[in-house]
C-alpha cells in the first residue's frame, strides 16, 4: 500500500453544493443567503466583530505574565506546627499527614522557619529552608533529607 493509493471511507466526503444556478436547482435566487445585508452581499464580518460596538475581547483584562512548567509544587510546614508530635520521635512526611500537618504524601514536603520548636526532633523532608535547619538544630534535633 502507498500514500497515493490511499482513499477516503465510502460516505466520508461529499460534492460541494452549487448554488446560484437557477430557481429550477433548488438553490437559486437568493442562493441560501436569505435576503439583502451584508452577510448576503459580502463574506460576512470577523471573528469577535459586534457591529462596530466595542468587542468583548477587547473589554477583558490582558494577559500577563507566564507559567513556568519547570516549578515544583511542595507542602510546606512550618517549624511550629511540629511541636505536636513527641520529644525524640522521627518525622517524616508518612507522620505529618497522619498528624494532619499535610495533604499529600505525593508531593515533596518542605520545612519553614517560621515560630519556634520546643521538641528534639529528627525531621526527615525533602527540602529544608536555612531558618528552619538552625531551628530545628537549635532544638537538638536533626535534619535528614529525604
Amino acid at each position: 500500500m502507498r500514500l497515493n493509493e490511499l482513499s477516503p471511507v465510502e460516505g466520508a466526503t461529499h460534492r460541494s453544493r452549487r448554488v446560484g444556478r437557477g430557481n429550477g436547482s433548488g438553490r437559486g435566487s437568493f442562493s441560501g443567503r436569505g435576503s439583502k445585508g451584508q452577510k448576503a452581499h459580502h463574506k460576512g464580518v470577523r471573528l469577535g466583530f459586534e457591529g462596530g460596538q466595542l468587542p468583548l475581547i477587547k473589554k477583558l483584562p490582558r494577559k500577563r505574565g507566564f507559567t513556568n512548567v519547570f516549578k515544583i509544587e511542595f507542602n510546606v510546614v512550618n517549624v511550629t506546627a511540629l511541636n505536636v508530635f513527641s520529644d525524640g520521635a522521627e518525622v517524616s512526611p508518612k507522620e505529618m499527614k497522619d498528624a494532619g500537618l499535610i495533604r499529600s504524601v505525593a508531593l515533596p514536603t518542605k520545612i519553614l522557619g517560621y515560630g519556634t520548636l520546643e521538641r528534639r526532633l529528627t525531621v526527615v523532608a525533602e527540602a529544608f529552608s536555612a531558618t528552619a535547619e538552625e531551628k530545628i538544630k537549635a532544638a537538638q534535633g536533626s535534619v535528614r533529607k529525604a
